[in-house]
């Protein structure tokens, strides 16, 4: 056996929570998983919460702890006293924890604020059990003071019934889910009794006697028509009796010390029984053989809870809580042309969906309702059911036994041993005996049998004998023994296709597709072609890996349907995978109905539900995948408008985007397949549709900007200048309209820019057009009224002035000192010597803007002015002479050297302090644009090809020589400063 469980005498260490493990030698073939694995105080008592994935443990330190054993975390814990908690229920219809603790109180806990509702003293000693009515107000607690006492809490709580008769301690006691008024009960006096609650009668009904020490638990078989009770006792002994012959009819022996928790499972076949030895075992329930013995080394076990509907099982040791899942929780059904066989336990059911009445509206995703009609009950605990090909039998394996029965009704047709029972697509059928043995039968009659050269640790049907083994499979033909092929990789299931071409192999993590040839293996059987070890190798080829796993799946034609890891329901055609719907629980694929278009799935509840996969849509699509345009062309015909969309998804993952343009319905998508296609005139006409469609306050920038790259990529600058406005993007109309050198446009971005906030674009236009005056506004309206001040005196002396004024007014705010430091050239003329000069070559500058700006292609010629010393050429010719001078475009001829006394231009020490102090969004005196200056920067009309960085990059050699006697700039930086 593998980790945790083990054999009738060995155990092993307990896996990871994650791990699978397959019992084995075990007919039942049970999986157990360890769910939950929690450390605590010792544990007396487990229950599980009807609905929600809790587990409830009470300690003998006085605690409650409820853990949640799908995410193995502590949801709430609660103090109950300072003595043990000896048992603790849940009661959902009041949403209570019942306690029963060592104080000899029963207490009332709100479980979802965990405020104490009730408290009585029940018993004048230790409580030891209670048990709520599953349906009428009444708790029944047993106790040390040899008593079961009876409460009805819609009576205050009144204790209605004392039940004496035990001569020593009462254990435990138990409702019976036959007979609600009837309970057991059991005693270290060795006795079991049985009790009614109707009328005055507080004596027992009758005694069930045999164990030789005292009996520590109780409990009835909760289904069926089998009238049993079973016992543990410290005897070491576990016994089943028949409470209408109060005869003991079976004793397990093999614990090794006191036996202290033992009941059936009310989903599987199985006993469970829990004991001091420290190990919980499990036996068949109807042979009574040990199938398993668990060990996790958590010292003795003190109780044991399971679940109706589920699977799972909790125990409570010394040293905390375990919950684990026994077997799998995919109900055992199958579905044959809309006629569905399951097993409800032992019983077999069927249902047709033929049957469901035409006006019912049943959405997909929602529960079928159906009429379930009762086949019997089955001689075998059914673990597999599986269809005849042609539908009129099915095959039921369990117990070690297969039972072939007819569909409809009940009747034997054939039956014999085996562990495993797969069908052939012919109708064959083959079995694994537990030796490992497969034996093919036809016609009900053994063919042949073989024993392959391997361990075998599972059995597949279909077009090909699949047998695994190892880390591989193996494909064998069904009329001989021979092999077909093997393949390096272990499916925990193989799915065929209806008519054997294609196969998948589910792998743990993963899954194949592979092509099956059946021609070529035909011509090898009948050539008698010589093979190696793997077989023929045109067998099959590889079409896809895909890294999903699959719980469940089914061909429909040539599309693979199956229901993934992430309970999504997807469709793969040719590798390309389609969510046909998320599912909201864990489901499995019981068929396909072609002629409804429907998929149904099953739950473990054995609730079926729809999901529509229209028939036509996989025939369209697999004509696609052959090339068959004309048989495609038919099957779209027949779809209904809604799938167009799924269709034109298709044809894009399969390189046909120009016909998925012509199909898709959905905006977004023919946006997409539109860029795509170049037809740029028809994205940009989708994108208006889609505008009027969306909420105005959420308009589709993104889309225009995505199209106005592809154009302006194209060279289709008006669509780019059209899209790049609608989606407000002004970094790229900046590019664009510097590039075009087109003024206009560009004073419109400049007003964009300005009233979004964007002051670095603004700035940029605006110097770029000569437009120095907007440049500082754009600074002043933006509160940057340092990098204002410091702009205005290099590039704008004429605001300079108003500049500072609002300069220190904000700083006096903060420090009126500082404020008071700050000179204006209007009331400080002495320390800013040559002012004056400075607004001549501001004027001159604005004039040569106004009369004759130059054109971009006049740029060669221009930038010699680059070179030109502004206040050298200005005392030299006068501000009249220097306007005419720029105003007709002469380029003066070069000085041989600064004059050392100029008057102070416009300094470049300014420029640096500005550029440390501008925040990181501006771009203004320190960018290259703007570092060039007004004057020196063409309109947009003479902007290079090279864009405006070249003038950029020329622009600080305008800066006069810093060694000016008078002070320069620096000292105008200093006084301004």
């Amino acid at each position: 056996l593998a980790q945790g469980c083990c054999g009738p005498t060995h155990g092993f260490a307990s896996p990871p929570a994650a791990e699978r493990q397959p019992v084995r030698n075990m007919p039942l073939r049970l999986d157990i998983k360890k769910k939950l694995s929690a450390r605590s105080d010792r544990v007396k008592c487990v229950d599980f919460h009807p609905t929600e994935p809790w587990t409830l443990s009470a300690l003998y330190s006085g605690n409650i702890f409820i853990w949640d054993y799908n995410t193995q975390t502590l949801v709430k814990q609660l103090e109950v006293c300072n003595l043990p908690v000896r048992c603790a229920k849940f009661c959902t219809r009041k949403q209570w924890i019942v306690t029963a603790s060592d104080d000899m109180h029963v207490r009332m806990f709100n479980y979802n604020t965990l405020e104490k509702v009730h408290e009585i003293e029940a018993h004048t000693d230790y409580i030891r059990y209670i048990a709520i009515h599953p349906t009428m107000p009444y708790i029944l607690s047993s106790s040390d003071d040899m008593t079961i006492k009876l409460w009805d809490w819609d009576k205050n709580w009144q204790n209605t019934h004392v039940f004496e008769g035990h001569a020593h301690y009462v254990m435990m006691c138990q409702w019976n889910p036959k007979d609600s008024t009837i309970f057991c009960s059991c005693s270290l006096d060795r006795s079991i009794k049985v009790w009614g609650v109707t009328g005055n009668n507080t004596s027992a009904h009758f005694s069930l006697n045999g164990h030789q020490k005292g009996v520590n638990c109780v409990e009835y078989a909760p289904t069926g028509d089998k009238p049993y009770i079973i016992s543990g006792s410290d005897d070491r002994t576990v016994k089943i009796w028949d409470y209408q012959t109060t005869n003991c009819i079976q004793t397990l022996s093999g614990h090794t010390n006191n036996v202290s928790a033992a009941l059936f499972h009310p989903t599987l076949p199985i006993i469970m029984t829990g004991s001091e030895d420290g190990t919980a075992r499990i036996w068949h329930g109807a042979t009574y053989r040990l199938e398993a013995t668990l060990n996790y080394y958590l010292e003795r076990v003190w109780s044991i809870a399971v679940l109706k509907g589920s699977n799972a099982a909790a125990i409570g040791y010394d040293e905390g809580t375990v919950v684990i899942k026994l077997g799998s929780e995919e109900p055992v059904a199958s579905m044959h042309s809309g006629k569905i066989v399951w097993a409800r336990g032992n019983e077999i059911q069927t249902a047709n969906l033929k049957l469901v009445d035409e006006g019912t509206q049943v959405a997909d995703g929602e529960r079928l309702p159906l009429s379930v009609k009762d086949m019997g009950a089955a001689e075998i605990f059914p673990q597999y059911i599986a269809h005849h090909p042609n539908g009129r039998l099915f095959a039921v394996c369990g117990d070690s036994e297969f039972v072939i029965y007819t569909a409809q009704a009940l009747r034997n047709k054939s039956f014999g041993q085996a562990l495993e029972f797969v069908w052939a697509h012919s109708g064959a059928y083959a079995t694994r005996d537990s030796a490992g043995k497969i034996t093919v039968f036809q016609d009900f009659k053994e063919s042949f049998s073989f024993k392959p050269p391997f361990s075998v640790d599972e059995l597949f049907g279909g077009r090909l004998i699949g047998v695994r083994g190892g880390d591989f499979i193996c494909f064998y033909d069904w009329s001989e023994y021979r092999l077909i092929r093997r393949i390096d990789v272990t499916p925990k299931s193989v799915i065929w296709s209806e008519d054997g071409s294609n196969v998948v192999l589910a792998c743990a993590d993963s899954f194949y597709v592979l092509r099956h040839d059946k021609d070529a293996v035909q011509a090898a059987l009948i050539g008698n072609v010589q093979t190696d070890d793997d077989g023929i190798e045109a067998a099959f080829d590889l079409v896809n890996e895909v890294s999903d796993k699959v719980v469940s799946g089914l061909w429909v034609g040539d599309c693979f349907v199956y229901v993934s890891q992430g309970q999504r329901l997807i469709c793969l055609v040719a590798g390309s995978q389609e969510t046909i719907a998320h599912l909201d629980r864990t489901q499995y694929l019981l068929g396909y109905m072609p002629d409804q278009s429907k998929l149904y799935l099953i739950d473990k509840e054995l609730n079926v539900t729809p999901q529509t996969l229209h028939l036509a849509l996989v025939e369209y699509q697999s004509a696609i995948m052959r090339s068959d345009f004309a048989a495609a062309e038919g099957y779209f015909a027949q779809l209904p408008e809604s799938l167009h969309n799924r269709v034109a998804r298709f044809l894009e993952n399969q390189g046909y985007a120009a016909e998925a343009l012509q199909i898709s319905k959905d905006d977004e998508h023919r946006f997409e397949l539109a860029t795509q296609l170049g037809k740029l005139q028809m994205a940009a006409d989708i994108i208006v549709n889609i505008s009027a469609q969306a909420n105005p306050a959420m308009p589709p920038r993104g889309k225009w900007k995505q199209l106005g790259d592809v154009a302006l990529e194209q060279g289709d600058f008006a669509l780019a200048r059209r899209c790049f406005k609608e989606a407000k993007d002004l970094g790229a109309l900046f590019l664009v309209h510097t590039a075009a050198g087109d003024a206009s446009e560009l004073i419109e971005t400049a007003k964009m820019a300005a009233n979004g906030g964007i002051a670095n674009i603004a700035v940029l236009c605006y110097l770029l057009l000569g437009d120095c005056k907007s440049a500082l506004d754009v600074l002043i309206k933006a509160n940057r009224l340092p990098e204002a001040a410091f702009f205005a005196r290099t590039y704008c002396p004429s605001g300079l002035s108003e500049v500072v004024q609002m300069w220190k007014t904000d700083l006096s705010q903060v420090n009126q000192a500082v404020a008071d430091s700050l000179a204006d050239p209007a009331q400080y003329p002495d320390l800013f010597p040559d002012f004056q000069l400075t607004l001549a070559a501001e004027k001159a500058f604005q004039t040569r803007t106004q009369r004759n700006p130059p054109l971009a292609g006049s740029y060669m010629e221009v930038k010699e002015l680059l070179d030109m010393d502004v206040m050298d050429e200005i005392k030299k010719l006068s501000p009249q002479g220097f306007e005419k001078m720029l105003v007709q475009g002469v380029v003066p001829s070069p000085t041989a050297a600064p004059v050392p006394a100029a008057p102070e231009p416009a300094a470049p020490e300014p420029a640096a302090v500005a550029e440390q102090q501008l925040a990181p969004e501006m771009v203004v005196e320190g960018s290259p644009a703007s570092a060039a200056g007004p004057e020196m920067t063409p309109t947009p009309q003479s902007v290079p090809e090279a864009g405006p960085e070249v003038a950029v990059q020329e622009a600080p050699e305008l800066a006069p020589p810093q060694e000016n006697p008078s002070g320069g700039a620096q000292g105008d930086l200093l006084d301004l400063l």
